[in-house]
């Protein structure tokens, strides 16, 4: 009798060429989407390898970095969070409000913009799991609610002199190298190690593979997903700190429209909307395919109009692929 290894080794064997590339492609389409960018602008721009670009690079992205690693777990479990860009801009102007304001110290207005951002990842999550919101509607709710808090409490308009110690950890440096790519880089540290060796990882894979399963096996399935939520949007708070204390001001109309270059990143980096796929890993190069394209796009003084279309283009193949990588998946077993 055959073994299930030699039956596939054999199927792979012969397999044809064009099927094994297709298959190689959707697994690894993020890494030479970025691979063909580097090499692209490398040749078409003199500074585009310079150390201090690369720097500005992941600087530019440590708020989606961020941002991303809590929505790489919502996708997981086939969920969507639209409400980020909202968080982000009312976690920093309610925190700016009381510190310039009400006095409050720069390491409480981190507290304030993480606490704001986990309250509302528990709506989102108690709204889904308990009272059976779909995601996108309950999201899309609090996207809008959180942007008109936003405004009517700053009345419109931007809050600024806010305290050296809060803005430490968007603006400052350590040896030289800016606080936010340490922040962004620990984030996804703990985000990979928390998703790919804890329970609560194992729990998030098996919710977002079969739902039914995953409740039949035991798994507090509401629980999870309220946890997910309130992870994403504490994530969500942090990114506020980074890019509010970044600009040393607070603006209302921050981050307007940010959730669709979060769901972007995420899916570039190999996540299915369908849920149960994804990894930290893959998320950090879509962050890091996005940051590429934008900065390789304006060396080349492209109008930023264009650089939205390219991106629309990337997450097109980038889910053409996925999808033909899974059909590819399901033919052959």
């Amino acid at each position: 009798m055959e073994t299930t290894a030699t039956k596939s080794l054999e199927s792979a064997v012969q397999a044809p060429w064009g099927s094994r590339l297709l298959h190689f492609a959707s697994r690894f389409t993020v890494l030479i989407a970025l691979l063909l960018l580097i090499a692209t602008f490398s040749i078409l721009s003199p500074d585009f390898l310079q150390f201090d670009n690369w720097s500005n690079i992941i600087l530019q992205s440590a708020t989606l970095g961020i941002a991303a690693t809590g929505a790489t777990l919502v996708i997981i479990i086939a969920g969507i969070d639209l409400s980020v860009g909202s968080v982000i801009a009312l976690a920093g102007i309610l925190a700016a409000g009381l510190m310039v304001h009400q006095h409050l110290p720069g390491w409480l207005g981190w507290v304030v913009c993480l606490a704001v951002g986990g309250l509302v990842g528990l709506f989102n999550g108690l709204s889904i799991s308990c009272l059976g919101l779909s995601a996108f509607i309950a999201t899309l709710s609090t996207l809008a609610m959180g942007r008109g808090l936003t405004l009517a409490y700053c009345n419109g308009q931007t809050i600024y002199n806010l305290p050296d110690s809060f803005s430490y950890l968007g603006s400052g440096s350590f040896l030289g190298i800016p606080v936010p790519i340490y922040i962004t880089l620990l984030v996804f540290i703990v985000m990979h190690f928390l998703l790919s060796q804890t329970v609560f990882g194992h729990e998030v894979y098996a919710i977002g593979g079969n739902r039914e399963a995953a409740r039949l096996a035991g798994i507090n399935v509401r629980r999870v997903e309220t946890l997910v939520y309130v992870a994403a949007g504490t994530l969500s708070g942090l990114a506020s700190i980074v890019l509010t204390g970044r600009l040393t001001a607070a603006l209302p109309s921050s981050a307007t429209g940010f959730e669709l270059d979060v769901i972007a990143a995420v899916v570039i980096g190999g996540a299915s909307l369908f849920g149960g796929r994804g990894s930290m890993v893959g998320t950090f190069f879509g962050v890091l395919t996005i940051g590429v394209l934008r900065n390789g796009l304006t060396l080349m003084n492209v109008s930023p109009f264009w650089v939205q279309f390219v991106q629309g283009a990337v997450i097109f193949v980038a889910v053409l692929l996925d999808a033909l990588g899974q059909r590819h998946r399901r033919a052959h077993g």
